[in-house]
Parts: structure tokens; sequence; C-alpha cells
């Protein structure tokens, strides 16, 4: 039998030099015993095993082994075998001195200038979970173990389909279950094999951009918007057209003179400044795109948790055929790390988006999608949305009782809708933003700067809360440390 222990001893061995066999093996042992490559507690493989792997009789095995345990190398031990010792440690000490050669010197000139122009504009946190970070949900809320008694279930009548790559654009019955639920709760006008599941959004949106874009073309991004999008078409090559915001969502412009091939908006809940698109602009905004053969990528962004009033349904569902491609993902609904999303793609697209995405990222994870799938036909999935849609609600009520206690209703933001899972907290317009933030963070409260979400000179200054990850005792206790830090001069 094989063994990791074994792998090591073979490749020293037959690397080794020496004439007789067993000093070679004996060598080799030492060695990769010092080296750490065999590290104390290590099982060392049975005689008979090594023999049969080297080719060489037992009893040259039996004894480097019994030399090896004189010299305190290695123990054996009836029922547990033989182990590499941890008093070998003590021997460590009189291994030859080894000079080390420098570390090579991080050198940026290696990359590409996409690649030098994405880290200098890089805005995802080293840490993904904290006070007041934005766009994270309660994953300790989330029914692990209803999901995980469905993937089990689907595990017990496993087909070799659901361990292997997909390359139809995900889980069948995920996309049947996706479409029953997207007409009915976001009005989305498709059918199953319009949708593509994707490991997220940010692999939805590199997908539409490398497919539809030619470098230089030009794309419509909010302003200010969501950095993540701005990063995919920089690497993608496609120039950036920052378009105002207001509180009726993005400000088309008519008068353009080369039109964009893409339109990215997040209508139902704009990021971060929570507008909603009213019903004319989007009608506006649709005709532009026809009228123009432009393609409007709708991020349905926090759709799910609105708390007043009713939904507000998806821009892909006003007309019919519309020139949308639709994307969404679980990561606030359920939890970041599951990576899964999904894009709604017009009949044009469907058939060449799937094998482009089929050809460029490998699709996986078919037993996670059939057991949501699962999820979302029993019930679950919607059942879940609606007590976190109450929780998220009560939350959001304690933060902007903090901050109307503090400053009052108008440090919050202008476009301000009663949904999300972020707040704005507006600040004077002399207060630097990006230096608080960067106080707070340093201190664990992990606020994010609204300036830095505007590509040009005219910016906001705030900090985007995000509320709906923390308990509401402990809101009132980092709000209040956060609000000594925003009072302290300088």
């Amino acid at each position: 039998m094989h063994s990791l222990a074994g792998d090591v001893i073979r490749q020293a061995f037959f690397s080794g030099t020496e004439e007789k066999l067993h000093k070679r093996l004996y060598t080799a042992i030492c060695n990769a015993i010092l080296s750490g490559n065999l590290p104390p507690a290590s099982r060392m493989p049975p005689t008979r095993d090594l023999a049969s792997e080297l080719a060489l009789s037992r009893n040259t095995v039996l004894r480097v082994y019994e030399q090896l345990q004189a010299e305190g190398y290695i123990s054996s031990r009836t029922g547990s075998g033989t182990l590499v010792t941890h008093s070998v440690l003590d021997n460590l000490d009189c291994r030859p001195a080894v000079k080390k050669e420098a570390a090579p010197v991080e050198d940026a000139s290696l990359l590409s200038d996409r690649g030098l122009q994405l880290l200098a504009h890089a805005s995802a946190s080293p840490r993904q979970w904290g006070a007041f970070l934005p766009g994270v949900p309660d994953v300790a809320n989330f029914p692990h173990r209803v999901l995980k008694k469905f993937y089990d279930r689907q595990a017990r009548q496993l087909s070799p389909a659901l361990l292997t790559y997909d390359t139809t654009g995900g889980s069948e019955v995920l996309k049947v279950a996706l479409t029953d639920y997207l007409r009915t709760a976001r009005g989305v006008q498709c059918s199953p094999d319009q949708i593509l599941i994707t490991e997220g959004i940010h692999q939805a949106l590199d997908l539409v951009t490398r497919s539809l874009c030619y470098p230089c073309d030009k794309a419509w991004a909010e302003e200010p918007g969501y950095w993540g999008i701005k990063n995919i078409l920089r690497m993608n090559g496609v120039a950036i057209v920052p378009m105002p915001v207001d509180d009726q969502g993005l400000i088309p412009d008519a008068e353009v003179d080369i039109p964009p091939k893409l339109i990215f908006v997040t209508p139902s809940h704009q990021y971060p400044l929570g507008s909603v698109m009213s019903l004319s602009r989007r009608q506006q905004l649709l005709a532009q795109a026809r009228k123009s053969h432009s393609w409007i990528v709708e991020d349905d962004y926090d759709s799910e948790f609105r708390f007043a009033g009713q939904p507000i349904p998806a821009l892909q569902g006003l007309e019919a055929d519309s020139p949308v491609i639709y994307v969404g993902t679980f990561s606030k609904t359920l939890y970041p790390a599951l990576r899964l999303g999904y894009m709604v793609l017009p009949e044009q697209l469907k058939t060449p988006l799937k094998r482009m995405h089929s050809e460029l990222y490998r699709g996986g994870h078919q037993l996670m999608q059939a057991a949501l799938a699962d999820f979302i036909r029993e019930g679950y999935y919607a059942a879940h949305i609606r007590k976190m849609r109450q929780l998220y609600s009560r939350r959001r009520q304690v933060l902007v009782n903090l901050i109307n206690d503090l400053s009052g209703s108008a440090c919050l933001g202008q476009y301000n809708s009663n949904a999300g899972l972020h707040l704005i907290m507006q600040l004077p317009a002399e207060v630097d933003d990006v230096a608080l933030a960067q106080r707070a963070n340093r201190q664990g409260i992990l606020v994010r700067p609204l300036s830095s979400y505007y590509a040009g000179e005219k910016r906001l200054s705030g900090l985007l809360l995000g509320f709906a990850s923390m308990e509401e005792t402990e809101i009132r206790t980092q709000f209040h440390r956060l609000a000594s830090l925003i009072n302290e001069p300088g």
C-alpha cells in the first residue's frame, strides 16, 4: 500500500548515491526526518510494504529500522505501528547549516498594465466578517442542517453526472426551480433554458464583458457604483463611462455620440446610494438600449430585502424579449461562501454564452445545485428570506435610531430607501471619510468610505454601515465606538 511517507522515502532513496543499499536507505530516511519532510508523529511505512516499493529484501529494511530506532529517530509500539519520534527535534541542531537564499523581491513591473490598474483600484476587504461590514448577511441564522439534509439525500442517490464537469449552464433541476421562483417573486420572464448558473456575480459580469465587448468599447456604470463592476471592465479593456444617479436611479444620456455596448444598473436598490429606479426611468432606459443596440446588465442587488411597501419588479420583466441580461446571486439571501449565482439570458445569447462559460470556467458544484433546487422547491428558500427580512428590518431600525440620535435624519443618505443590508451615514463635505474609515477599520469597525465608490471628482462624503450580520446589542455598542471616532478632532 502506497503512503505519503513511503513516497518521501522512495524519492530520497532513488536520489541517493550510496552503493550499499542499506546505507542508502538509512541516509534517505535520516535526511527526510531531519529536513522536516517526515515530521514527528509521521507513521513509517510497514517494512514489508517499503521493501516491495524499493525492490529490497525485507531483512535490509528491518536492519535499517532497527538502527534508526536505536538512534532515537523512530519508535515502535504494538498496535500503533512505527512512528517518527518527537525527540528527533533534539537532533535538528546537528544538521549542517544551509545558506538560505534571499526571497525574490516583489516586482510589479512583471504585471500587465491591466493587472497594475486592477491592483491600484482593488477594494475587496481583507476581512469579510466584522462590525458594520457592508453586504454581509447573517450566516449564523442560515438553516445549514436543512440544506445538508437535501445534500445528503442527493448524495445517497448519486449519479456520475453530478460529479463531472457541467457543460449545459448548470443543474437542470435548479434552473427549473429558479425559473418558478423568479417569475413569482421578481416578475422575471424566462424559461429554464435561459438560465445560466455561475459562481457569483463577478463571474457573470466577466463572462458578459468578455463575450460582448471589443477592447475600448464603452460601458455605462453608475456613479457612484459598485467597484467590482469597474474592475472587471478595466481588466477586459472596456472604457468606463460614469453615469450620474439621482433619486430615480441612473440618468441616461440620449445625446451620446458613441452609444455604450453595456449598461450596468442596480435598479431595485441602487448600490451604494439606495435609490429605486422609477418606472418612467426604466422605460426610458429600455427604449434607449433598443435604439442604440446596447445590452442592459441588471444586477438585482438586495431586491429580496425591502422592509416597506411592495417588492419592486425586475427591469427584465417589463417588456417581452427585453435587451436585459439579468444577474442574481445567493450570496446575500443564503451565504457568500456558497459561490452560486445565476443569469437570465436573452434568447439570442443563451446558447453562445453557455458555451463560452463552459470553455472559460468549467461549471461544477452539481451536487450542491441539486440540493439547492430541493431547498427552493420545498419552500425553505422563500421561508428563510421572509424570516431574514423581519430580522434585518429590526436591526436596520436600531441603526436608523442611533444615527438620528447622534446627528438627526439629515445624516441618512439622501436617497435612502427602506431596503437593503446597509445604510449610508452622510458626513460633512470637509470630513475625510477615507481617513475616518481607516481609523475605524484599525479598531475592528469595518465601515467603507462612500467617496471610494466614485470615479469622478465630484464625491459625497459618508460611511457605508452594514447591519445585517450584527446582533442589536452589538449594533449599539459598536456604533457608540464609531461615534467617538467621528467626534475626535482631526
